[in-house]
């Protein structure tokens, strides 16, 4: 961090010095993903049907992806008086970088976010632009309260829906528009929040897409143990944009609510922390153009973290989670898509890997969904690095099955199965290992290798491509100051 002095002529003749606290991040990283579309098959029939897996080849019957990124983000902090402080983030591109050999990547929003629900309960500022304005807020402190004004981050509980992207290596956050008052009383912590999503299309009430709620958080440190409960309204007005992936079409008016529980308990050695968001309401004309019929909005997740620290170089890990899928039925969309950056894999999950041939998509744009994982995991950690190996296995909670309706939850498309498909998404061995050259400085490598599961090789016909393992490799160097 370091400070350096503003000064700002407020009049001809009054000159005041005000004092600003840098921060921000750095990464460059190299990636290599083989056999990225996790078949066999050297052929492209990824157009086929709207129901397959297949991933589009990037050209000729090249199957491994090779790309380098970088991260950028400066923030810096004016203090204006003992009551007042300015913040601000800039980056650029999408995703908080770009990738070497463009000049930033880019986020296509018909195809390359198949999450147009969560557009409902999540604001991700961070597009394809030369300069992002990811944030811009100021606080004011006062005796009963903090008053956050602007563009500013937002968190809550594991950050499976609400992550304000402050851990290392984060190429996303949650980011509100609007007023947050947060307000401490003894071990409780309310926040009261207000935002505009959008309003992108004009500004009357009609294209306006709102967020307010309330969350309560109780936090006792004698007795360590937290309990708390985020709700929220998330309201589109009939001319704002949010289009269904379906038909391609707006959604309409919707009204989505959200209840996000969390605890958090420590037992001397061994922590535990649960979240479980539930998604309700409705959420306009997902399926048909011509119905106007608001499509019921039922989503729920169940993630537990744990975590027992043996000595003060060994950790061990086991997480649990269950993101409920659509089923592909017309009486109610019931998929949750997590932000994107929670991850409980190097690969599975992480990459979105139609971004490998299309370049108008952001490989980084990529969410846990209709899964139900256990992951397994051991720490050893010294002063000057870390070394973390992983065991993951997955399955699908929805899969398609013979003469049913069904749901591509990689494309979000609906269509009518021919042919059922495998739950199997596979088994993931994962290392990680950080090496901190000094309190800004780190840098690491990342492995992972996918035991393809025969969820991947669903095609929609009765000979389904062969699934085929997989792995990344990936060395960065990252300075977080």
């Amino acid at each position: 961090m370091k400070k350096v002095i503003l000064s700002a002529a407020l009049a001809s003749s009054a000159t005041i010095a005000l004092p600003i606290d840098w921060h921000g991040e750095l990464q460059f990283d190299t990636n290599k993903i083989q056999d990225f579309r996790k078949i066999d098959s050297t052929v492209d029939n990824s157009a086929s049907t709207t129901g397959t897996q297949e991933i589009p080849l990037a050209g000729g019957s090249l199957s491994s992806a090779s790309f380098q990124s970088y991260i950028f983000k400066l923030s810096p902090e004016i203090i204006i008086n003992d009551s007042t402080t300015v913040k601000a983030e800039f980056t650029t591109g999408s995703g908080y970088g770009g990738r070497f050999g463009d000049s930033s990547t880019k986020r296509d929003a018909s195809t390359g976010d198949p999450r147009f629900t969560t557009g409902l309960y999540t604001f991700d500022t961070v597009r394809d632009n030369n300069l992002n304005v990811t944030q811009l807020y100021a606080n004011f402190y006062a005796d009963t309260a903090t008053y956050t004004v602007g563009r500013h981050a937002a968190h809550w509980a594991l950050g499976a829906l609400h992550n304000n992207g402050e851990d290392k290596s984060s190429r996303h956050s949650t980011i509100r528009d609007g007023v947050t008052v947060d307000l401490k009383i003894g071990n409780f912590n309310l926040d009261l929040y207000y935002s505009k999503i959008s309003s992108a299309d004009n500004l009357t009430k009609s294209g306006r897409i709102k967020e307010s709620g309330v969350s309560i958080l109780y936090n006792n440190l004698d007795r360590e143990f937290a309990f708390g409960i985020l709700y929220a309204k998330n309201k589109s007005s009939s001319d704002a944009t949010l289009v269904s992936d379906i038909t391609n079409t707006n959604l309409g008016k919707t009204d989505v609510k959200i209840t996000d529980i969390y605890l958090k308990k420590s037992w001397d050695k061994f922590t535990t922390e649960i979240e479980v968001p539930l998604m309700s309401g409705e959420i306009g004309d997902v399926y048909s153009t011509t119905s106007n019929e608001d499509t019921k909005y039922k989503a729920k997740a169940f993630l537990i973290h744990n975590t027992y620290n043996l000595n003060n170089n060994h950790t061990l890990n086991l997480n649990f989670g269950q993101i409920g899928g659509d089923d592909g039925l017309e009486n109610s969309y019931n998929a949750l898509y997590l932000h994107p950056n929670y991850q409980v894999a190097n690969l599975l999950f992480r990459y979105n890997l139609y971004a490998v041939s299309d370049t108008a998509q952001n490989i980084y744009d990529s969410y846990v969904t209709n899964a139900t994982f256990v992951k397994f995991a051991h720490t050893y950690t010294t002063t000057k690095w870390s070394w973390t190996n992983s065991f993951v296995w997955a399955k699908a909670d929805e899969s398609a099955q013979a003469g049913s309706d069904a749901y591509n939850h990689s494309t979000s498309k609906k269509f009518t199965a021919t042919f059922s498909q495998e739950d199997d998404l596979g088994i993931e061995l994962d290392s990680n290992f950080n090496y901190m050259w000094n309190s800004s400085v780190t840098l690491g490598g990342n492995f992972g290798y996918l035991l393809t599961g025969d969820y991947w090789g669903y095609n929609d016909s009765a000979t389904p491509n062969e699934a085929k393992d997989t792995y990344i490799l990936q060395a960065f160097a990252n300075i977080k100051f």
